[in-house]
């Protein structure tokens, strides 16, 4: 009778463990509920939508207040005034992709995060997944208020939507290029594991970079290539797809998912290797 009684008494932790274990579903529930009650979440999401809005609204009243002689110089695709604010989109995702997990190493918070979830791959998957999905359903909310109050601006000179080049596949770039910054920000947080230096890394790769190859021009034909290759930097990689420049769309579509791969398959290695 004793044995039995220990038995189960034995048996009692491990099925507690087994039935209240952390799942993939609670993981991903969990990295929401961190990123979301942050006020800075809410205030950075908010004042881009206000300011992504805005610029679009912007764009397409002084296009179409264009004098007539200069119509032909400027394109009237309302798609253009949509995605006008992508660098400033791009620029709140890779910034807040960065944050999204430097804020924890910060705080001490990331050893909970271990402690409760061992596998680490699980982890930065849940982050990527959350932080991903929250600035592409932004942009998403953003482009539908856009679109809303450009149409009546733009008149019988419409969306046309019917004509997939000119509208569904552009906006479509504009998200996959968020998307891609969003989780370049947040590799470059796993492998530097400082929010200054995170954000100074994808600030600096998105804008500063292009800036300093783009001198080279001067310096003749030996240098081109370094020219050349400024156009598979995110940012002019995104430029490329939202702008439809033909036989430069492929190149452009792969580095534009190899950036954010790279990054994010460094910040696994490390996060594997070292201590929280």
């Amino acid at each position: 009778m004793s044995v039995t009684t220990e038995s189960r008494a034995a048996a009692r932790p491990a099925a507690s463990s087994s039935t209240y274990r952390l799942s993939f579903g609670r993981l991903l529930r969990s990295e929401a509920v961190k990123l979301f009650t942050l006020r800075s979440t809410w205030w950075s999401l908010g004042v881009t939508v206000l300011l992504a809005v805005g610029i679009a609204v912007v764009v397409g009243l002084a296009t179409q207040s264009l004098p007539d002689e200069f119509r032909d110089q400027v394109p009237l695709n309302p798609v253009t005034a949509v995605v006008s604010p992508l660098q400033l989109t791009m620029l709140v995702a890779g910034i807040f992709g960065a944050m999204a997990i430097t804020g924890e190493y910060s705080t001490g918070m990331i050893r909970s995060t271990i402690a409760a979830e061992p596998r680490r791959g699980a982890v930065l998957l849940a982050k990527t997944i959350v932080a991903g999905a929250t600035l592409v359903a932004t942009t998403v909310l953003t482009s539908l208020i856009a679109i809303v109050l450009l149409t009546p601006i733009y008149g019988s000179n419409g969306f046309a939507w019917d004509d997939a080049d000119l509208t569904w596949i552009p906006l479509g770039y504009s998200l996959l290029a968020i998307a891609s910054v969003t989780l370049l920000g947040l590799g470059a947080g796993f492998v530097i594991r400082n929010g200054a230096g995170a954000i100074g890394a994808t600030v600096g790769l998105l804008f500063v970079a292009p800036l300093i190859l783009s001198i080279f021009a001067a310096f003749g034909e030996s240098w081109r290539w370094v020219v050349d290759l400024a156009q598979y930097l995110p940012y002019n990689a995104a430029g490329t797809l939202v702008n439809g420049a033909g036989d430069d769309v492929v190149p452009a579509l792969i580095a534009i998912l190899a950036w954010p791969i790279a990054a994010l398959l460094g910040g696994w290695a490390l996060l594997r290797t070292r201590d929280a």
